[in-house]
């Protein structure tokens, strides 16, 4: 599935419970994991044959760690994934500024998420 027709069907669960989501679609939503904004044409599958990578380590949980004993630092990837957030596009927009949404940026295939940091470690104090 695309995550656009993954955003689609939560949609529809969704607006069983909430009246405000029933007027939007899915391209008034945004699926963001590990920091980044997943565009709705990519489907899970391509994350699975790429072996996707985000700031953290692999983007889904398939297996694709680096092997730490090999790097001989314990730090360099983490076992867990978090769950991936939904929000509305009005809200990032209105809220881009803000943590945790003034992390977010879109995914890009081809970029090395190598040097990502939580906090800079060399900023002054």
């Amino acid at each position: 599935n695309s995550v656009y027709q993954f955003l689609q069907r939560g949609l529809e669960i969704l607006r069983k419970e909430f009246n405000e989501l029933r007027s939007i679609s899915a391209d008034h939503l945004m699926y963001i994991k590990e920091d980044l904004i997943i565009p709705h044409h990519y489907t899970f599958y391509d994350f699975i044959v790429n072996k996707a990578r985000g700031k953290s380590g692999p983007l889904f949980h398939f297996d694709v760690r680096d092997d730490v004993r090999l790097v001989s630092d314990a730090s360099v990837e983490k076992e867990e994934s978090h769950a991936g957030k939904v929000v509305m596009r009005t809200w990032y927009e209105r809220n881009k500024h803000i943590f945790p949404a003034s992390r977010w940026e879109p995914y890009d295939p081809q970029k090395n998420y190598d040097k990502y940091t939580v906090k800079d470690k060399n900023k002054k104090k």
